[in-house]
């Protein structure tokens, strides 16, 4: 539940992939007052997709309690995903306007359930603009990317820092 003394977190994500699909990263960024936390990850046949819906999920996973998250996102994918699309997609049974199955429903229900405790809001941000959070989560998903490809592991958060902000929120 989300009370008077509400912790804002701000998370900022972004995948990458070598081919599409292929191998991929994931990179997210958490700020909590002045503490920072970056995580990263690898999945060896994925797509750009799954590893920007990836970031969000393993973000969500690091908050501890009710929070109101700013959710930072340079995928449309995932912003029209989560704001527009999701309802339509639960009232038509996961069927797409195309009449075909949702692609990643897994994700999209993961995301969900994450969710659920806190008070979300989605922001979009243009890639590759100059935006700071936006351009380290791409440095980070690109490094989980080579290093993945380099190490051969999948699905494994690689960066885990600042203590300070591990029991974030």
């Amino acid at each position: 539940m989300i009370g008077e003394k509400t912790r804002i977190v701000d998370i900022f994500t972004d995948g990458a992939c070598s081919g599409n699909p292929g191998p991929g990263g994931y990179g997210a960024l958490l700020k909590y007052g002045d503490a920072i936390k970056e995580i990263s990850g690898y999945a060896s046949d994925t797509t750009n997709n799954r590893m920007e819906m990836m970031a969000v999920i393993e973000a969500l996973r690091q908050l501890k309690r009710s929070c109101r998250v700013n959710i930072y996102t340079d995928s449309k994918y995932v912003m029209k995903g989560m704001t527009e699309w999701l309802p339509r997609w639960i009232r038509r049974n996961w069927i797409n306007s195309k009449k075909m199955p949702v692609v990643n429903r897994d994700l999209w229900e993961e995301i969900m359930g994450l969710s659920k405790p806190h008070q979300i809001e989605w922001n979009w941000v243009k890639g590759h603009q100059g935006h700071p959070e936006n351009e380290r989560c791409d440095q980070l998903a690109k490094n989980a990317l080579m290093e993945g490809k380099k190490n051969l592991i999948t699905n494994t958060p690689q960066n885990d820092k600042a203590e300070s902000i591990k029991n974030i929120a």
